[in-house]
This record gives structure tokens, C-alpha cells and sequence, in this order.
């Protein structure tokens, strides 16, 4: 127990939430992980022990918690190995939710906020579009303004949640000439004519459904629009910092878990008469692995720590997605070689590890963009300060 950021109050929380998972989990994840749906079942439980509300308002159901409770429930997720289940719920719970909550109208946030804590709805984010990547600015998904409200058209991919959610929080360009600057969010509802989605087949992640979505002159209520029109890029930009730190978590979360698994096995396993744990090249390649997954782990809770306080720290947590996630990589592939020929095998944990870990680099914001974003910031000194 980690005493300087987590307290026994936290680790209760952390026990009950593993015994959870353990048993209402576990037991479906390889339904889940070939058929790529999860149930609707496990979205109700969820809400009924309160874990989607951990970090939003009492008001809407929620519990106010910190920051760290929403560490646990990461970490606790890699843990259970299936990098698509976790990403189905924290998709939701964090990106979709975050959206609602700070940019939602009351209507909004008694309707889809409340609903989305109890686990009644699930919602998703669409911003990558087929075109344009990582480069948000150059989304071509326009809402035009009409007299009762919007008339969305464009398409979105990538979107995790995509295919089975209730809602979908959506940004599009309200005033396309004004490029970035012109960019808006709003809530829509899945049954709402004009939506069409259409599931990816994937490489990892297999448990999630994600989707390419496209709008055909679909309708929106004014009432629907979140927050200020044409602030959306802003209010995108400034929950990247929580998005960041949600991967650069689950990035540590699970090569920790890896490395765990890999030692167990490594104890186990024997060659030329004696456990593969002996062997100095193995030994020096995995301590050096724990050593970088302690060090991420460690910047991690600190930057988390400076964001509950709320410090905008979309610098730190852009180190932290960019560090954490190519140590993982680093730490499963070798923790997969480390097991020879059974880290190659489905029914060996590290191969759907491996798989998932991949995403890392690439889903909100590849690596490659993430260092053009710290060059601005640190070699260009920019200053990015938050939109609300």
C-alpha cells in the first residue's frame, strides 16, 4: 500500500472493486473477447455499485470521490486482462461522462449524466474522423444551424463504444470557416434518424465494439448543444489531460500485472535444471522492465495528485502517455518472450496482452504527435492554458 497517495479508505475500495471483478467479470471475458460484445448486464451492475460515479457530482448519483479512486478502478481493470472491456468502460465513464458533466446543461446532465452513473445508458465520444487523425482541427463533420436546431452530417471512426451505446457526444463544425475555431459538442441519441454505424475488426481490444459512424442530415435540438457554440477544440483540448492520464495508468497498470504474471511463470518453468528465474539474462532484462514501470507508475500518481488539485497538467500528462505506454510495450514483449513458445498461445495471458498493449502508442494520439506537442511546449515554450 502506497500511504503517500493511497489510504486504507482506498484500499477497501480497491479489494471490494477486485472481488468484483473476480466474480461478475472474469467468468465472461472469453464470451466476450470472441463475440465482441459485452453484455448489457455488466453495465447495470456497474452503475449499481456505484463504480461509473465515482468521480462525478452526489447530485446525478455519483460519489465525488478523488482522483485516486479512479486510479484504482483503472488499474483494477488491466488486471483482469481484457484491454477492450476496460476500454468500454472508461470510454464511457471518461470520456463520454466528462463531456456531459462539464459542458451539459442541467436537462442534460439529469437525463444522460444521471443515467450514464446508473449504468441505464452508455454513452460515447466521437471526434477522430477517417480524415483527419490526430489532427482534430481538421475535422470536416459540420452541424448547420437551422431555426428549431442542427442538421449533422460527416463521419467519425475508431469510436470505442461506437455500435452499442445509448448517446453519442459528438463534435462537429458549426463554423467550418473558421477551421479549429469553429468546432462544437453536442449530445445525440442513438435512435435519433440518420446515424449509421458499422463495427472494425480489430487486432486487440477484441471485447470492445468500435465503430466508423457516419450522420446523413441527422437532427438536432438546440437544447443539445453542450456548453458554448463554437468553444468545442477548447473544451476537447482541455480533457485531453485526463485522457492522457488514463492511458499513461492503464499503461503501467498492466506491464506491472505482466511482470507479476511472468515472474510467477519464470519460478515455475524449468531449463538445464533449474527455474528460468536464474538465468542472469533473463533476470537483468526483467528487473530493468520494473524498474521503468515503477518509475512511470510513480510520475503517474504524482501528475494525477497536481490534477486533482486542479493544476492543468496536459504537459506532465502528455509525458505520461507518451513514457508509459512505450515502456508497457517494451516490458510485454518481453515478458511474451520470457514464456517461449506458451506466451505465443491464446490460452496464455501475454498474447492478448500483447495484442491490446499495442494500442497504446496509437488510440488518443499517437506517440509521434504527442512529441510534436511537447516540442511546442518545452522547445518552443507555448503555454496552453485551459478553456474553462
Amino acid at each position: 500500500m502506497n500511504t503517500l497517495y493511497f489510504t486504507e479508505e482506498h484500499e477497501l475500495f480497491r479489494e471490494s472493486l477486485r472481488d468484483f471483478l473476480q466474480k461478475e467479470v472474469v467468468p465472461h471475458l472469453g464470451k466476450w473477447e470472441e463475440e465482441g460484445t459485452i453484455e448489457r448486464f455488466i453495465w447495470e451492475k456497474f452503475g449499481e455499485m456505484g463504480y461509473f460515479g465515482v468521480a462525478y457530482p452526489e447530485k446525478y448519483g455519483g460519489m465525488d470521490l478523488d482522483l485516486f479512486y479512479t486510479v484504482i478502478l483503472l488499474e483494477e481493470l488491466q488486471r483482469i486482462n481484457s484491454g477492450g472491456f476496460a476500454a468500454a468502460i472508461w470510454a464511457h465513464a471518461y470520456l463520454a461522462m466528462t463531456h456531459l458533466n462539464k459542458e451539459g446543461s442541467e436537462a442534460i446532465k439529469e437525463k444522460y449524466l444521471a443515467k450514464s452513473i446508473s449504468g441505464e445508458m452508455i454513452g460515447c465520444l466521437c471526434i477522430t474522423e477517417p480524415f483527419g487523425g490526430s489532427d482534430v482541427a481538421a475535422m470536416r463533420t459540420t452541424a448547420k444551424e437551422t431555426e428549431d436546431g442542427f442538421v449533422l452530417n460527416g463521419s467519425k471512426t475508431f469510436i470505442t463504444n461506437g455500435v452499442y451505446s445509448d448517446y453519442l457526444v459528438v463534435a462537429a463544425k458549426t463554423a467550418p470557416e473558421l477551421g479549429g475555431k469553429g468546432i462544437s459538442i453536442f449530445v445525440v441519441d442513438r435512435d435519433t434518424p440518420g446515424i449509421n454505424a458499422t463495427k472494425l475488426n480489430k487486432l486487440g481490444w477484441r471485447a470492445s465494439d468500435t465503430a466508423e459512424i457516419s450522420f446523413d442530415n441527422v437532427k438536432i435540438p438546440k437544447s443539445h448543444l453542450m456548453g458554448e457554440k463554437n468553444m468545442g477544440f477548447p473544451y476537447i483540448m482541455q480533457h485531453f489531460a485526463l485522457e492522457r492520464l488514463i492511458m499513461g495508468v492503464n499503461a503501467h497498470a498492466r506491464a506491472e500485472y505482466a511482470i507479476e504474471y511472468t515472474l510467477q511463470y519464470m519460478s515455475e518453468r524449468e531449463a538445464f535444471g533449474k527455474s528460468i528465474n536464474q538465468f542472469q539474462a533473463l533476470r537483468h532484462r526483467l528487473v530493468e522492465h520494473a524498474t521503468e514501470v515503477e518509475v512511470c507508475k510513480t510520475f503517474n500518481y504524482t501528475t494525477i495528485k497536481r490534477l486533482d488539485a486542479g493544476e492543468y497538467v496536459v504537459k506532465e500528462a502528455t509525458m505520461s502517455k507518451l513514457k508509459s505506454t512505450k515502456v508497457a510495450d517494451e516490458a510485454i514483449y518481453d515478458c511474451l518472450q520470457f514464456l517461449g513458445g506458451y506466451g505465443y498461445i491464446e490460452e496464455y495471458p501475454l498474447a492478448r496482452m500483447f495484442r491490446d498493449s499495442r494500442l497504446g502508442p496509437i488510440g488518443g494520439g499517437t506517440s509521434e504527435i504527442l512529441k510534436e506537442i511537447l516540442s511546442k511546449m518545452i522547445i518552443d515554450q507555448k503555454n496552453y492554458k485551459p478553456a474553462t
